[in-house]
């Protein structure tokens, strides 16, 4: 009955701001669709409807004329675990470590390492807790005619490479999926642009020298599974692995890997989804067919290889391997739930990346669609890391807002305002909606 009450009184207030009978209907299956009622009772979410700054055109048509919801009302605030070396993660999980960073965080051009987001799937391997090298061997076998048992000393011989490349997690983003999907609910946060240093892993397979059969990797590292899982292990095709960006990495930002980031060394495979790019590398395997490891098969990091009715979970034969990300986009400032002033200049600045693609453009709106800016897109500071974005908006009116950026790639891709659903929420990019609240 309350809930009833609650959006009667919802409806009268619409109704004096000036929502048609139609709106109302749209926004009632909207709110009842997506079982939101419960909401409507929640502190400040009347004042919410009631003072949405853009307008009422705007709420109708831009945000519920989509199908969509105020973000304000679908996320909620996180609590922070400390975990050493990590100030201002929020974490998922203890065992494994999962956690991400706020976009506010992530707002650096190269991100910390302190700031660098964890998504293990074992144990951390006791030389990394005691950031011990002695003993360590990276093994390459397989389809190669001379293979390799590399000490530190040794994989330092090789060309030194540094790169600001990007890593994030394939579930980034999952929170987001409708229906909702079992697993890590991360939200924008696991991602990261790092300095990377090491070696080009297409030298030492070159070292190695690959037969003629050579296909794809399968990497192991030296963390323990839980429970009846078997170790994780990944790989990629043997192009991937021969791109000259794709390093086998020793060191994070200038220093030594930090024990949840992967010491002593991990694979850097840019612009891939982050399992691929295994930490405590141990060895590397290049193999005569695609790896077929626990974690390349089944709905493991695959997503269907075409559209599907959401929450029906496709054949396991119509999955395929998740690899490069789609265009994606972040807001890094204002931070989220910001008070904001009306009328006046306010900057508003981000980062955009596109996997395997370039970034040709991202537009922001502060009106839920109706009217969009061009934002000021700067080039990134190498082929796999992310842009700069930044521009300036001013808010009509004082009351709820949000600030939306959607990117564009240069294969005519751009954001969804609803994205495709797949059984394990992986490669979420629907666009970033940031809440603010504007006041005179």
């Amino acid at each position: 009955m309350k809930k009833l009450e609650g959006w009667n009184e919802v409806r009268a207030q619409l109704l004096e701001s000036g929502a048609t009978e139609g709106e109302l209907d749209r926004f009632n299956r909207v709110v009842s669709r997506r079982q939101m009622m419960g909401f409507v009772g929640r502190t400040g979410v009347l004042a919410a409807l009631a003072g949405m700054g853009a307008g009422t055109e705007a709420v109708f048509r831009g945000l519920f004329g989509r199908g969509l919801i105020p973000v304000a009302w679908a996320e909620e605030s996180s609590a922070e675990t400390p975990v050493p070396g990590k100030p201002g993660m929020f974490v998922h999980g203890m065992r494994p470590v999962t956690g991400e960073f706020p976009p506010h965080l992530l707002d650096d051009d190269v991100t910390p390492s302190a700031r660098h987001f964890v998504r293990n799937n074992g144990v951390t391997p006791e030389r990394a807790d005691a950031l011990d090298v002695q003993g360590w061997k990276l093994v390459i076998d397989g389809e190669v005619h001379r293979p390799l048992a590399l000490s530190l000393g040794d994989l330092k011989s090789f060309p030194r490479a540094t790169h600001p490349l990007m890593l994030e997690c394939g579930g980034n983003g999952r929170a987001f999926f409708e229906p909702t999907v079992r697993g890590n609910q991360w939200r924008r946060g696991a991602v990261a642009c790092s300095q990377w240093t090491g070696a080009r892993l297409s030298d030492v397979l070159e070292r190695a020298s690959l037969k003629e059969t050579a296909v794809y990797t399968a990497h192991h590292g030296e963390d323990s599974p839980l429970g009846q899982a078997e170790p994780f292990s990944r790989g990629i095709p043997v192009e991937k692995a021969l791109e000259r960006h794709t390093l086998v990495a020793y060191e994070m930002n200038g220093a030594p890997l930090s024990s949840l980031n992967g010491f002593p060394v991990r694979l850097v495979v840019p612009g891939w989804i982050g399992s691929c790019s295994q930490k405590w590398l141990s060895r590397v395997t290049v193999r005569d067919r695609i790896h077929d490891s626990q974690k390349m098969t089944g709905y493991s990091y695959r997503v269907p290889a075409r559209p599907v009715t959401p929450g029906i979970r496709p054949p396991e034969e119509e999955m395929t391997i998740a690899t490069a990300w789609h265009i994606k986009s972040l807001i890094t400032h204002p931070v989220a739930r910001a008070a904001l002033p009306v009328r006046r200049p306010v900057e508003v600045a981000g980062h955009a990346w596109a996997g395997e693609d370039r970034v040709t453009r991202v537009r922001v709106t502060v009106d839920f669609g109706i009217s969009w800016t061009d934002a000021d897109v700067h080039p990134p500071a190498g082929p796999y890391a992310w842009n700069r974005w930044s521009a300036k908006l001013t808010f009509a009116g004082p009351g709820y807002h949000e600030i939306w950026a959607q990117a564009f790639d240069d294969k005519g891709s751009a954001q969804p305002f609803r994205q495709p659903w797949n059984p394990k929420g992986y490669l979420g990019n629907v666009i970033h909606r940031l809440p603010v609240q504007v006041s005179t």
